[in-house]
C-alpha cells in the first residue's frame, strides 16, 4: 500500500467514525423525543450498523497482513 493510498483511508475512516458517532447522538435524541418516529430509528440503527462494518472493512485494509 503506498502512503497516497494509507492517508485516502485514514482521511476516509476519520469521515467514517465522525457519521457513525453523529447518528449515535441522532438516534439517541430521536429515542428521548416523545413520539418519536420509530421507523426512522429503525433506518439511522440500520445505517449505523452498515457504518460500523465499513469502518471494520477499512480499519482492516490498514492493518498489514502477518503471516504467523
Amino acid at each position: 500500500m503506498t502512503k497516497e493510498e494509507e492517508q485516502e483511508f485514514r482521511a476516509q475512516l476519520a469521515r467514517l467514525l465522525q457519521e457513525h458517532r453523529d447518528l449515535d447522538a441522532a438516534i439517541a435524541a430521536l429515542q428521548d423525543s416523545p413520539g418519536s418516529d420509530v421507523l426512522q430509528v429503525q433506518r439511522l440503527k440500520k445505517r449505523k450498523l452498515y457504518l460500523r462494518d465499513l469502518i471494520q472493512f477499512v480499519e482492516d485494509q490498514l492493518t498489514p497482513d502477518i503471516i504467523a
